[in-house]
């Protein structure tokens, strides 16, 4: 099995991005584990809040430029290389910051569970931790274009070792409070990235320089990802930051909390799938064989067992964090198990038209399913609480496994 692992380029980067979300999802699960242990609930519910609304900057600000880096990077020059993940990461981490800023002194105008935005440490935050997960998402992908996610485990795992590590010290210091755990959140994804910059990046690509010259020839390509890859990216992964702060909005930082820690334990199968994915379109982009099967294979192997796992013992397993989490989140947690299946099926397919340039065909699906997440979690949150969001989730996800489904059986019989 591992030599068929090792041999299989397609297996080997799916396992190894697996491995890098595994292990950065079981070290993140030990962090807020940590954090719902040594600090109130209130304090945990306003930084997921704003890690919440820092996950949705970047995604919004990241340009699609991870995926222009899949396509792009594999066989380029040291020169056209420099030029790509130099303008990629300056223009992609630039923009963000400006993003964030605006929407931390609009956010506590539009929704009052905002407030706490209005403190400037809140804001700096923001912008911190917005720019940080641009850059590491950016950086993640510069490896899986070249197929070595060997780097990106050991990236991840050093990110979240230390997120770890820095709020285990801080707390045994005696600090607490939300800025506790966004300091904690923030600062090894500082130090990881500017080790990336400096260290890896230079062994990945021999004689790489990054720097800010030639950045403009860059523009129509980087122009180019917004109108497609971008705004695929967009709707797909849309819904999957935004839910948290509709939660938020809708029904307070403690109910996202609640929430929060339900969906992170859930993300570990919603990981899966997309993981395959990007190995399975780098397969492609580097012109190797990838067949959809295989990839499939893959996905049902690793998602699985912990499937059945987080459906039969969820309320356990989020009772380690308190009482509170696991009635409060138990059915949510059963909900989203369910919703594993049908996200792994729009996920590949996305994917495999992706790698076919059916760009517009993704655009659709991806559009389909989060306008019908979001718009049912905004409606249903005030009357059924924090499970509306899992439920218009899995509605969602199902509706667009159905239209893939459709699809296929329609070109076979054609």
């Amino acid at each position: 099995m591992l030599k068929t692992v090792a041999r299989d380029s397609l297996a080997r980067n799916s396992v190894l991005i697996m491995a890098s979300t595994a292990g950065t999802a079981g070290l993140g699960y030990l962090y807020w584990l940590l954090a719902a242990r040594e600090l109130a609930q209130a304090s945990i519910g306003t930084a997921t809040a704003l890690i919440s609304v820092s996950a949705v900057v970047s995604m919004v600000s990241n340009l699609g430029l991870g995926h222009m880096f899949i396509q792009r990077l594999p066989g380029a020059g040291v020169g056209e290389w420099s030029r790509i993940v130099s303008a990629g990461l300056l223009l992609g981490c630039g923009l963000t910051a400006v993003v964030s800023f605006a929407a931390g002194l609009a956010l506590p105008s539009v929704a009052g569970h905002f407030a706490f935005l209005r403190d400037p440490s809140a804001l700096a935050a923001l912008v911190l931790a917005s720019v940080a997960l641009t850059a590491s998402t950016l950086l993640d992908n510069v490896f899986v274009a070249h197929r070595a996610s060997h780097g990106m485990l050991t990236r991840n795992l050093a990110l979240a070792g230390g997120k770890v590590g820095t709020l285990a010290v801080l707390t045994w210091a005696g600090y607490g409070g939300a800025g506790v755990v966004l300091l904690a959140w923030t600062l090894p994804s500082v130090a990881v990235t500017a080790y990336t910059l400096g260290t890896s990046l230079p062994r990945l690509q021999p004689g790489a320089r990054l720097g800010a010259a030639g950045i403009g020839d860059e523009l129509m390509h980087i122009h180019g990802s917004l109108r497609g890859h971008h705004l695929i990216n967009l709707a797909q992964a849309g819904p999957t930051a935004l839910l948290p702060v509709l939660v938020t909005a809708r029904l307070g930082a403690e109910a996202n909390g609640h929430f929060y820690v339900a969906w992170m334990t859930a993300s570990m199968l919603f990981m899966v799938s997309p993981a395959v994915a990007s190995a399975f379109y780098a397969e492609r982009t580097n012109a190797a064989p990838a067949g959809l099967p295989r990839a499939a294979a893959v996905v049902l192997a690793v998602t699985g067992p912990p499937a059945l796992l987080l459906f039969l013992a969820g309320d356990w397993i989020l009772g380690l964090f308190s009482a509170g989490f696991a009635a409060e989140g138990g059915l949510l947690l059963k909900i989203l198990v369910l919703a594993a299946v049908p996200d792994a099926i729009t996920n590949l397919a996305v994917a495999h038209w992706r790698s076919l340039g059916r760009f517009r065909r993704c655009l659709r699906l991806n559009l389909l399913m989060a306008t019908i997440c979001l718009t049912l979690t905004w409606l249903w949150l005030p009357g059924t609480g924090i499970e509306a969001a899992g439920i218009a989730w899995l509605a969602g996800q199902s509706v667009g496994a159905v239209v893939v489904a459709v699809r296929s059986l329609w070109r076979r019989g054609a």
